[in-house]
């Protein structure tokens, strides 16, 4: 049977321009997050992880670009870039292309963006990166609230196994904005202070911003030194509300079941969870939940949120890169802003960089809007 691997991998964020460098940041349990007061954003002060515009162009410009783009897309196609550049494949037919985001280009809906408004529609954004690198495909816009991410890395897995690519270049982006930032305000999301993912002080999430990339592949004779191989992936939508997750984790816990079941783990065979962890406070107890019905309540488990806030459709891929080196590196990192557990279910958090472990397996899950949710279970490979 064919097998899948998520290989070369890249990340721009707050914490850096490369995988690596975010990594060591976040063994070091650094934050991107900073506390920011611009009234023409938001009223008040709210905490963020915002690329370095100065340091974001200087490595833009590397690519030669030959007209503008937008914030996102520079961040897309910085990311990106670096990951077809290591992997040496060439773009022919058997090589698709998926984009992940939430909101895409929204800011060009601003009355101030220099841009045409056109510029919104994520076909365009899609045809854009498409013809930078000279795709032989149209890209595929994966945009399914929060779990977009980790979706677009199972949906790439899908078409490797039907045969329709050989290879996948997946890459995910989004941008703090002032629409962003006003619609978690309306109701009542956002934190003035730093977010606390399972904290019984928790107060809501921080909005951060970030690009991703990888590459998906069934070539093993190709592959990087953090690559993992793609074991099970479900998604399930228990269509509870068009915002607040399931009050029994009912579409969590299905996609975390099937996705074990397709791997042909059990429970106990997860070395860790890369969990959504939002630190709000209906997510967080639906996680804790799914995660006992599912039997994983002593499994490990970290939210990312400490260190980039929440980057929205990008959050997923971030935090499976994050994960692949967290099992090449044999280290748990922690989940910071965790102190007391505030949750209904027992879990068990990670609250500091742990190293020397012996890893071999992660589950990411994500749970996002309208009741979408997924699960994939990742596998180290032996070198």
């Amino acid at each position: 049977m064919t097998k899948v691997y998520a290989s070369y991998n890249n990340i721009v964020s707050a914490l850096g321009f490369t995988s690596e460098t975010v990594v060591e940041q976040i063994h070091n349990e650094t934050s991107g997050l900073q506390r920011i007061h611009d009234r023409s954003i938001l009223p008040d002060p709210f905490y963020s992880a915002l690329i370095d515009t100065v340091i974001l162009e200087t490595e833009f410009q590397k690519l030669k670009p030959r007209t503008d783009f937008t914030r996102l897309e520079k961040m897309m196609l910085t990311s990106l870039n670096s990951v077809i550049s290591d992997s040496k494949i060439e773009l022919n037919k058997r090589v698709g292309l998926i984009i992940s985001t939430t909101k895409g280009n929204i800011d060009a809906l601003d009355s101030d963006n220099p841009f045409p408004a056109e510029r919104a529609y994520l076909h365009t954004l899609g045809n854009t990166i498409r013809d930078f690198f000279d795709f032989k495909n149209d890209a595929i816009i994966v945009s399914n609230a929060c779990v977009s991410g980790i979706l677009a890395v199972a949906i790439a897995k899908r078409y490797i196994l039907q045969n329709t690519y050989d290879h996948v270049f997946v890459v995910s982006g989004d941008v703090v904005s002032q629409f962003i930032l006003s619609g978690f305000n309306s109701f009542q999301a956002l934190s003035s202070e730093l977010c606390k993912p399972y904290d019984v002080n928790r107060a809501g999430i921080n909005i951060g911003e970030v690009s991703a990339a990888v590459l998906v592949t069934k070539d093993e004779t190709n592959l990087s030194e953090e690559a993992v191989e793609i074991l099970g992936e479900s998604s399930c939508n228990d269509a509870n509300h068009i915002s607040g997750p399931s009050r029994t984790g009912e579409g969590l816990h299905r996609s975390i079941e099937s996705a074990l079941k397709q791997a042909g783990l059990k429970p106990t065979e997860i070395d860790y969870i890369s969990a959504h962890g939002t630190a709000t406070q209906f997510n967080d107890e639906m996680e804790a939940i799914a995660f006992n019905r599912s039997h994983l309540q002593e499994i490990p488990v970290n939210s990312l949120k400490g260190y980039f806030g929440h980057t929205l459709g990008a959050s997923g891929l971030l935090e499976t890169i994050v994960g692949m080196h967290s099992l090449k590196n044999n280290t748990l990192y922690a989940s910071k802003g965790f102190d007391t557990l505030g949750v209904s279910h027992p879990l068990h958090i990670i609250k500091s960089t742990q190293n020397n472990k012996s890893l071999h397996t992660f589950l990411k899950t994500a749970s996002g809007f309208g009741g979408c949710n997924t699960a994939v279970v990742f596998k180290k490979l032996i070198h």
